[in-house]
Order: structure tokens, then C-alpha cells, then sequence
């Protein structure tokens, strides 16, 4: 994996800059970045803003702690960064700089990329007055024609979510990226040469939940899911109870209910029905569904969907209280441990 701590490597990795030009030379992550505010957290890693030194330009940093990574965790990693390495497309997420250090504290990764400014996704949404069919359509288009990328780099993403659909800025509520390629990883020619059980449970294919070998058709299945919520507000497959809502999943069983679909064309139906397939090689292809007409349309409607945005207004609550209740528990846990060990407890 090509260290940003060394300039003699012969696989360094030659820095992305947006808008051209070239970065200065590797120096060591302190010496050509400095540390902002803190944007995010996981269990091992914090996100904060970057500066880089040379121009002053503005980027979100991920800082992982080696000492908290398993073998696995080190593994997903290198390919995480060795695919961002890969990616060069208007709606992903682009790897600006990847540095390797170690210092008194021990060992640290640093993944700079670029600041998307605007949020979620589906925050944006349910900031909006008017919400149309169109609108949505838009947003499903640039999302397949960056999975259509991503498939014929040989890379399924694995976790494609809400709060994994990023905007560049707070002024425009069209341009998304994909952001987050923790669980991204390379296919075989096989196509179905995968077997790691992960994602998200509301977004994860029935071919995960069944432990078979799967391909690139996970992605379509949780770009169907989000389509879907994108028209109603809510998703196809919803239940509290995880092993319930995984035997919904594999049954493919949802409905376009009224009224909340009486609004909704027959095309982006259509649309859905090809995605959200339980069988995997009769699933539609990225590719295929680019063709489809609810795609390539001029005529699509620009009806308000009033219930849909009220709709997901409450999902996203729901959603986001859900994540943060999953952050206190975790941070819990750890202190369970820690004082376990030593008597001491994480600050809440």
C-alpha cells in the first residue's frame, strides 16, 4: 500500500487534485496538511476537515488508529484505498491524498478526500417545498451511471445507502457523490465470486441473506431500495425485528402501496420491479437499466409528491435517531470494557 510517509516508494500513490495541477511532494501527512474541526466518528477512525498547507484548500480527513485495526480491518483498508486510487468519475468521491505514519502514539492512516459540503442526500430532500417524479429520476440516473463505472472497474461497492449519497455543497441539490468504499471489492470474471456476509439490513440483497456467492447485482438490489424510498418516502422492506425483515427481503415481498404510488408513473415501477429482483441473474444490469425509458424519458412527470416528502421526512427521523441511539449503545459498550479492565469509563 503506497505510504504518503516515504518518497522513494516506487508504488506511491501520485495524488488526485480537483480542477488538475499536481500536489507538492509527499512530506509526511502533519507537514502538508493540518487538523480542523471533527466532521465524524467511527469505531476506530474520526473524519475532520483538512487544510492542505500549499493553498489552503479545504478536505475531509479520515484518521484511523492502526493499534484498534483486526488483520481484516487492515485488509479492508488497503483496498479501500487502493480502489478510491482507481476512481475517477463526476460522482464519486475522489481520494485526494493517502499518508501511512507512525509517531510516539503509534500508527496512523490518513485519507484525504474531497469536502462535500452538502450533506446527505435525504437530508436535502426533506429540507425541500416541492418534491417531484423528475427530481428523483435525476438523482437515480447519476447513481446507476456511477455504479455502471464502478461495475466495469471490477469493484462492487456492498453498502449503498442514504447516508452513504453525499452533495458537493449546500447550493446544489442535484450533484451527489458515493461516498464510503469500506466494503468495496474487486469481482472475479465469475461475476459471483463474493461471499463476506455485510451491508446494511433494509438495503442488503436476499442473495447476502441466503450465503450465496453474489456479484455486482448486491448494488442494483440496494439501488432499487433507494429508488423506491426515493417515490414514496418510505422502504419497500421495513420491519423492527431484523430477522423478520431478512425473511421479507428474501421473499422479495413488497408492495407500491396506495395511496401513497397513485401518483407515481407505471415506468419508474417498471423501473424498480427489473431492480429488486430476488433472483440475481434475472436482476437488470446498471447498464440495462440506463436503457430503461424511465431513464432516458423528457416526459416525466414534475407532479408535487406531497405524501412521498412527508413520507420520508418521518423515515429520515426515524433513521437518524436510529443511528444515534446505535452510537450511544457503542460508546456503552466500550465503557463496559474499559472499566472492566481498569475502572475507567469514555466520557459521554
Amino acid at each position: 500500500m503506497g505510504g504518503g510517509n516515504s518518497d522513494t516508494t516506487s508504488d506511491q500513490f501520485t495524488p488526485v487534485v480537483s480542477g488538475g495541477g499536481s500536489s507538492q511532494a509527499h512530506s509526511g501527512f502533519h507537514q502538508a496538511y493540518s487538523l480542523g474541526a471533527k466532521l465524524g466518528s467511527g469505531t476506530f477512525s474520526v473524519v475532520r476537515q483538512g487544510t492542505r498547507k500549499a493553498d489552503q484548500k479545504k478536505f475531509a480527513v479520515k484518521c484511523i488508529k492502526d493499534a484498534g485495526l483486526s488483520e481484516e480491518d487492515k485488509d479492508a483498508l488497503e483496498t479501500e484505498v487502493e480502489i478510491l486510487k482507481e476512481m475517477n468519475h463526476p460522482h464519486i468521491m475522489n481520494l485526494i491524498d493517502y499518508f501511512e505514519e507512525t509517531d510516539s502514539h503509534g500508527k496512523h492512516h490518513y485519507l484525504v478526500t474531497e469536502l462535500l459540503e452538502g450533506g446527505e442526500l435525504f437530508d436535502r430532500i426533506v429540507e425541500k417545498e416541492f418534491y417531484t417524479e423528475k427530481e428523483a429520476r435525476d438523482l437515480v440516473r447519476l447513481l446507476l451511471d456511477a455504479i455502471l463505472y464502478i461495475h466495469n472497474k471490477g469493484v462492487v461497492h456492498r453498502d449503498l445507502k442514504p447516508e452513504n449519497l453525499l452533495l458537493t455543497s449546500r447550493s446544489d441539490d442535484a450533484n451527489i457523490k458515493i461516498a464510503d468504499f469500506g466494503f468495496a471489492k474487486r469481482v472475479n470474471l465469475a461475476e459471483q465470486g463474493l461471499s463476506t456476509a455485510c451491508g446494511t439490513p433494509g438495503y442488503v440483497a436476499p442473495e447476502i441473506l441466503e450465503a450465496r456467492p453474489y456479484g455486482k447485482g448486491v448494488d442494483i438490489w440496494s439501488v432499487g431500495i433507494i429508488t423506491y424510498i426515493l417515490l414514496c418516502g418510505y422502504p419497500p422492506f421495513h420491519h423492527e425485528n431484523h430477522n423478520m425483515l431478512f425473511k421479507m427481503i428474501k421473499k422479495g415481498d413488497y408492495e407500491f402501496d396506495s395511496p401513497y404510488w397513485d401518483e407515481v408513473s407505471e415506468d419508474a415501477k417498471d423501473l424498480i420491479r427489473r431492480m429488486l429482483v430476488v433472483n440475481p441473474e434475472q436482476r437488470e444490469t446498471a447498464e440495462q437499466l440506463l436503457q430503461h425509458k424511465w431513464i432516458t424519458g423528457t416526459d416525466v412527470s414534475t407532479v408535487a409528491l406531497t405524501s412521498a416528502l412527508k413520507e420520508m421526512k418521518a423515515f429520515n427521523a426515524r433513521r437518524k435517531f436510529k443511528a444515534a441511539v446505535q452510537t450511544v449503545k457503542a460508546v456503552n459498550r466500550v465503557n463496559r470494557l474499559i472499566g472492566a479492565e481498569s475502572g475507567a469509563g469514555l466520557n459521554k
